[in-house]
């Protein structure tokens, strides 16, 4: 069977050629005799596999020396509660944009350990759109400031940052991981879950500043104290090995490709091309203002529900899967993430436009 064009928003599809190397290093690592899924967290082996991953992710992220990079297992949704317990410790009061669904969520857990604040939401207009924030939205005296960098759900993404002044930025950029250029120095911590554009699900990857590390609350669980897994170099415990391996690759794969700058002007040329289509189409329609558009996912309807199921089925027939919108949504969403290719995208546009025809 042929491949398809899966624009599933995670997990998600991988590069070919990362799909490739795994396969044909499966039964034997680079002369080991052993598959990653087989070998110790403690070897020698895999230790060279860690570290070549923190390297090419440093390497390409430009990630300033005094930031710790952690491998983590639990899933981004842990880091909701992580987050709290490791920072909210000083005055116990943080402050929280609400941009779509898991910055709700992120925010709702924050909401058990201290004094957690929405200063600013944009559930008036179903998430379609950045609110716009001054300094003064913030306490002065705030542990730090949280914000969802892209909205997976709703197809929003911060292309400017808020001004938080000196109170310290954390950042889920889960699903724009490596997508484009990011200033790492304007953050005290990102973090993403790697199934959307890093990697297969089951990884964490956290980047903080050493000066916020060391202040989790007596009650922190060991798992989620991020400095006991910053000293330990993300072997605290055993690591999703397989996972981090595919990483590895992935990063190989982006430098193949000239960096984040290429992968940038690859992006958004796929994001053009959708985007374009969707604003001179009279039967589709995008659902976020022009201004915040995501360049990873792209949300849009035909205003008829019936019509929507018959595209999902057709789209799904020729090939271009996972492409329903979230179910608190409806509709249709295209997540374009680095692995998939211009030639999907095109496929895809060339599809919408004989559905306007046959349909109008």
């Amino acid at each position: 069977m042929a491949r398809v064009y899966n624009f599933s928003a995670g997990p998600s599809m991988l590069p070919e050629e990362v799909l490739k190397k795994a396969a044909a290093e499966m039964l034997d690592y680079e002369g080991s005799g052993q598959s990653v899924m087989e070998m110790s967290h403690r070897s020698k082996v895999f230790e060279s596999i860690i570290k070549s991953a923190e390297a090419l992710l440093r390497e390409l992220m430009d990630i300033p020396e005094n930031y710790k990079v952690l491998f983590l297992q639990g899933g981004a949704s842990t880091q909701f509660a992580a987050i709290p317990l490791n920072f909210m410790n000083g005055s116990g009061k943080a402050d929280y944009i609400i941009t779509g669904q898991w910055a709700k969520k992120a925010f709702a857990e924050a909401q058990k350990y201290g004094d957690a604040k929405a200063v600013a939401s944009s559930a008036d207009k179903t998430f379609s759109y950045i609110p716009k924030t001054t300094r003064e939205d913030f306490r002065a005296d705030a542990d730090y400031v949280y914000i969802c960098l892209n909205n997976t759900i709703y197809g929003t993404v911060y292309h400017q940052l808020p001004d938080t002044g000196d109170i310290p930025l954390i950042a889920d950029i889960s699903s724009c991981f490596l997508s484009e250029p990011l200033d790492i120095s304007k953050f005290a911590m990102v973090y993403g879950g790697a199934q959307k554009n890093v990697a297969p699900a089951g990884l964490t990857i956290a980047i903080i500043r050493e000066d916020m590390l060391g202040k989790a609350r007596d009650i922190t669980p060991t798992m989620l104290n991020y400095q006991i897994h910053a000293d330990n170099d993300s072997l605290y415990n055993t690591p999703p090995c397989y996972t981090i391996y595919i990483c590895k690759l992935v990063l190989d794969w982006i430098k193949s490709l000239g960096g984040l700058s290429a992968v940038a002007e690859r992006n958004r040329k796929k994001a053009e091309i959708l985007y374009n289509f969707l604003d001179n189409s009279k039967m589709f329609k995008g659902t976020v203002i022009a201004e915040d558009r995501s360049l990873m996912n792209v949300p849009f309807i035909t205003g008829n529900e019936e019509l929507d199921a018959k595209f999902v089925k057709e789209a799904t027939a020729a090939g271009l899967v996972n492409i329903k919108g979230h179910r608190t949504v409806g509709g249709m969403r295209a997540s374009i993430y680095n692995a998939m290719p211009i030639e999907g995208v095109e496929k895809l546009v060339e599809f919408m436009a004989d559905f306007e025809k046959a349909n109008s």
